[in-house]
């Protein structure tokens, strides 16, 4: 095992009704509050209301329309309104998009430069606006860590800020606030949770037996609820392991002992940063065909291993398993609805020697990754998706 250090200072205020909590929490940093949150789902579905009616006590500004893969500008016009109002919270109202972009915010609240220098240079982080979340959707885990991912429109790039105080101060996880979901969020959210299981799984280090066997565990009840979350909406038993799923799935408890590069997230982030698309979905057209491109002699054990142990293949031989178990992911992602070819969402080859280079230059992948990729095998592994 590797050494690590572990601190996760979110309070974590999970089950229906959680959602009351916010007046009393909140009022210990301040009563001015920038909500900030998507397309208006919030509103159809009451969460909006009640949310103000929680806060009845409180001035609170609005920030709508984050996007699926939260711009930059929209960290820009969340920070003049906190410069502006003298804001004393942020409160994301929505999934990992709101609460990313949230974060940025908060931070670039204390900079008076442009957001995205924070971007490029984490130590240019000195102060944040406490951040609180209410969660409806379950994907990214961004509710239980201090990360942020954002889209820069201008230079079409999709990178991270990562630091301490950006973890929320409290995030409010009531899966009942699941159930009006529509599939496709579900499955892509869904993909996402897993993906983010494999990226700590597949790395280098195998003497992590305990962190395996907990990755393990959270991959099947993803593979067991996803589904059932899909056909069975309003399912709390379902909702609720795949909502505690997704927050420790990326509040580094996976990572113990482990450490290295991300592989298939950097190579997706481009595809998002290029052409928009909903990150789980990339990470699910992605994800069998980066498998099959590593799978090789050094990487057979680890591949067998996960699908014996998730997948319950039986096969002696080790490349017979692990093929197995590509397979099975491939057909889950399929079972949940998703594309399993760039072709269908409309992507030729126009652009995936540029984006392979910029995933390779902006991520560890030719250095730390599980298996190292330069830039020909990034592309390759594009061209093995269309």
């Amino acid at each position: 095992m590797n050494n690590y250090e572990y601190c996760v200072p979110t309070d974590i205020r999970f089950g229906k009704d959680q959602v009351e909590c916010l007046s009393k929490e909140i009022g210990k940093y301040g009563k001015r509050v920038l909500m900030v949150y998507g397309g208006g789902s919030i509103k159809r579905t009451g969460i909006y209301d009640k949310i103000y009616e929680v806060l009845k006590d409180y001035e609170i500004y609005e920030l709508p329309g984050i996007e699926p893969n939260p711009k930059l500008a929209s960290v820009k016009e969340g920070t003049k309104i906190c410069k502006d109002n003298n804001i004393d919270v942020v409160l994301a109202v929505g999934g990992g998009s709101c609460i990313d972009a949230s974060k940025h915010i908060a931070a670039a609240a204390y900079y008076d430069g442009d957001p995205w220098d924070l971007v490029m240079d984490k130590t240019k982080v000195t102060e944040a606006l406490p951040v609180f979340t209410v969660l409806t959707i379950c994907a990214t885990g961004s509710e239980m860590n201090p990360g942020a991912v954002i889209s820069n429109e201008e230079t079409k790039e999709k990178l991270e800020l990562n630091h301490p105080l950006l973890y929320p101060k409290l995030s409010v996880c009531d899966p009942t606030y699941l159930y009006t979901l529509p599939g496709k969020q579900t499955a892509a959210g869904t993909a996402d949770i897993i993906s983010h299981i494999f990226e700590q799984y597949f790395q280098p280090n195998d003497g992590a037996y305990i962190t395996d066997r907990l990755s393990e565990a959270a991959l099947k009840t993803c593979f067991k609820y996803g589904p059932i979350a899909m056909t069975e909406p309003e399912n709390y038993e379902a909702r609720s392991n795949l909502m505690w799923t997704s927050s420790i799935a990326l509040n580094h408890l996976f990572t113990f002992g482990k450490g290295g590069a991300w592989s298939v997230h950097p190579i997706e982030h481009e595809l998002s940063a290029f052409y928009d698309i909903t990150h789980g979905i990339g990470l699910a057209i992605l994800t069998p065909a980066w498998m099959r491109y590593v799978l090789n002699s050094n990487t057979v054990a680890r591949f067998a291993m996960y699908a014996r142990n998730v997948w319950d293949i039986v096969a002696e031989d080790d490349y017979e398993a692990a093929n197995a178990g590509i397979d099975r992911t491939e057909q889950f992602f399929i079972k949940l609805g998703l594309p399993t070819r760039l072709s269908e969402l409309g992507i030729d080859d126009s652009q995936f020697e540029l984006m392979a280079s910029e995933a390779v230059r902006t991520s560890g992948l030719s250095t730390r990754a599980y298996v190292k990729l330069d830039v020909g095998d990034v592309t390759q592994i594009y061209r093995d998706c269309l």
